[in-house]
């Protein structure tokens, strides 16, 4: 569906509210919608925020707020119709709304703000024991519990499989279901985070490596006068980004300790630049010499993938002028910055910007090395 170009074609946007199950909200919500803006990272729960006018008396300030239409907890999901065809853009929940009175005409407003469907898993504090189950099982056994929520579950082995020994350690969860997987997300160099759509009503809550595989998104295309497809781009090499962890684990037979070696970060991370930054800084790891070796071994990659990512680009782009909706979470190609920074890159981060008539995004890019790998992208 993104693939849809959208320089020559109409983009709406369609609004649906609701307790659990949405509809669409009244005539006069979607007229007074002054702004959305909707943030999605990599492994990061997604937010929202919305304004309305609130100047003219009507429905909204009359009726439907007095009502509890805007409440916190109302769940609400955002859809950008490209040419006909539906793309979900937020899948969430309100979590505040503020207004805003004014003496001065067409300047009072209701904001509402949110978090993507994830905010359900970091409610209530529980507290549970998985034993025999690796890593992976009790994710989605936790994830089993949302599905009432149309939130179904991607979740991916982890690399260095860690089998179960309940006569050795059962495993414990404190805390909310949240906070419990994305922690063991990043024990293994994993990302948790929710998926919107592809329609309205369902999402996937993604427990995996970073997707740096498959075909890139439409290039961003920069500096190259009416060619050009981005307003702005902006690329950085942090030196001291990259970190080579030092783990050591001993073995509970013969106290010996042993330096593990430096892992293959390669299965989480395909390179995507063909000249890789060195580690400048070495980080030693605690607690691992008291864990099984997989455990171990898995936190150290975890830590080595994690802090590969040296080069970063940011920039800002108009979907009408680009020709597409940049998807956060996605590979997308680069040319015209050159020949050090051209090639594909993972998108961290994307910040949609919508009003009346404008659609804009803001994102971030990453890698971990130097120069394209491939001499072509994806136009």
């Amino acid at each position: 569906m993104a693939d849809e170009p959208v320089g020559q074609g109409p983009i709406h946007l369609e609004l649906r509210m609701g307790p659990k199950l949405t509809r669409p909200v009244p005539p006069e919500v979607t007229a007074a919608l002054l702004s959305a803006q909707i943030t999605s990272t990599a492994g990061e729960r997604s937010g929202f925020q919305m304004a309305f006018d609130l100047t003219k008396r009507g429905a909204i300030i009359d009726r439907l707020l007095p009502e509890g239409f805007f409440d916190p907890r109302t769940r609400v999901i955002v859809t950008a119709a490209v040419k006909g065809t539906p793309i979900v853009l937020l899948d969430g929940l309100i979590v505040r709304h503020e207004v805003g009175a004014s003496n001065q005409p067409g300047q009072t407003t209701l904001t509402v703000t949110g978090e993507d469907l994830t905010l359900l898993m970091d409610l209530e504090e529980r507290t549970d024991r998985y034993p025999n189950l690796p890593p992976f099982k009790r994710v989605g056994r936790i994830l089993s519990k949302y599905t009432d929520y149309g939130i179904e579950a991607d979740v991916i082995e982890e690399k260095i499989l860690q089998p179960p020994n309940a006569q050795r350690r059962v495993d414990y969860q404190s805390g909310t279901d949240l906070q419990y997987v994305t922690d063991l997300a990043q024990a293994n160099g994993y990302v948790f985070h929710l998926i919107p759509g592809p329609v309205a009503g369902v999402s996937t809550a993604y427990w995996g490596p970073e997707k740096r595989i498959g075909t890139a998104q439409h290039a961003l295309t920069v500096n190259m006068d009416v060619n050009s497809t981005v307003d702005q781009l902006t690329f950085a090499y942090d030196g001291t980004a990259r970190e080579e962890p030092q783990a050591r684990w001993q073995d509970p037979t013969t106290r010996t300790s042993t330096l593990l070696a430096q892992p293959d970060i390669s299965p989480l991370r395909p390179p995507l630049g063909k000249r890789a930054t060195p580690a400048l800084k070495r980080k030693t790891l605690s607690g691992t010499a008291k864990m099984d070796r997989a455990q171990a071994e898995a936190e150290a990659l975890a830590r080595a993938a994690t802090t590969a990512d040296a080069i970063s680009g940011s920039g800002s782009l108009d979907v009408n002028r680009h020709g597409y909706i940049l998807q956060p979470r996605q590979l997308v190609g680069v040319r015209g910055a050159g020949v050090t920074y051209d090639g594909e890159y993972y998108v961290k981060t994307v910040t949609h910007h919508l009003r009346p008539g404008s659609f804009q995004q803001n994102f971030t890019l990453t890698r971990e090395g130097l120069i394209a790998r491939n001499g072509t992208v994806r136009p």
